[in-house]
């Protein structure tokens, strides 16, 4: 998607979400990419549920990668969360996140319609 217009709603501004626990900031035990990514869309998925939306009022997505060769594979997993969805998303290569074991980190914002409920 090239562009997202939302009027009204709740916007739920999420900081970047990583393959760790919510409740915890324990990283998962897992290097792999997929796995990782799996985590980090949970996350998005748990806090939009909480602030009351679903997956389908994301709006944005950056995403950041530490090897591009992930791409395809996070990108994949990505779209099974929001199939059907089309946020705008923005994807970078960086040479690092905040913790060294840390394949991907999603930025991810939503806008929950004031008539929605669920």
């Amino acid at each position: 998607c090239q562009a997202v217009i939302t009027t009204g709603g709740t916007t739920v501004w999420m900081r970047g979400q990583c393959p760790q626990n919510l409740d915890d900031a324990i990283n998962i035990d897992s290097h792999d990419p997929i796995e990782q990514t799996h985590k980090v869309m949970q996350n998005i998925q748990q806090l939009i549920d909480e602030a009351g939306g679903t997956m389908n009022h994301l709006v944005k997505l950056v995403v950041y990668i530490t090897d591009i060769r992930n791409r395809e594979p996070v990108y994949q997993t990505i779209g099974g969360y929001i199939k059907g969805v089309y946020p705008v998303c923005t994807g970078l290569v960086v040479k690092a996140l905040a913790r060294p074991n840390w394949l991907v980190e999603i930025d991810a914002t939503a806008v929950i319609p004031d008539d929605y409920k669920l």
